[in-house]
């Protein structure tokens, strides 16, 4: 924990096929469900948006203009309440099967970094993190859960590919 601060998390991926398309039915359908648990968690702070319309979660919010690169954004007050939203809820069932609705990336597609309290980071400003983390690895700039002390719950289920979690 840094005192002042909070934890963001950007988590970018392919779609394996465009978000109306029957193969990426349930994962769309579980958008909602998810995003919401994770708003109701102890320490979430904030997340990216997109349109609001139910069902499509934020996958409005394209990269480079691909319509199936999409990201999620988010805030957490401490690395404990985003380990407890990512590994000890539902949402570890949908990272677990992520090969069903993703494409491998082969490269570093999540980041981690500390931001002022009250601070909503913009989506440039999260690409930019991880471009960073690629280019340089880690460090206080931007970093993955092995930077992280204090984080212990991904070792049970990234543990053996820290690299690109």
């Amino acid at each position: 924990m840094k005192p002042g601060f909070h934890l963001a998390e950007l988590n970018v991926g392919r779609l394996l096929a465009p978000t109306d398309d029957p193969r990426m039915g349930e994962f769309m359908t579980a958008l909602d469900r998810i995003n919401g648990l994770g708003k109701r968690m102890p320490g979430f702070v904030w997340m990216m948006e997109g349109s609001g319309e139910p069902g499509t979660g934020n996958t409005e919010a394209k990269i480079d203009g691909d319509p199936q690169y999409v990201s999620n954004l988010t805030v957490w007050e401490t690395v404990e309440t985003l380990e407890a939203f990512v590994w000890n809820t539902v949402h570890r069932q949908f990272h677990a099967r992520r090969a069903e609705w993703f494409e491998v990336l082969g490269q570093m597609h999540f980041v981690l970094w500390w931001v002022p309290e009250g601070h909503r980071p913009s989506l440039e400003e999260a690409l930019a993190r991880l471009a960073h983390l690629r280019a340089h690895g880690p460090s206080d700039h931007a970093f993955g859960w092995p930077w992280l002390k204090e984080a212990r719950l991904w070792q049970d289920h990234v543990g053996a590919r820290p690299g690109l979690e």
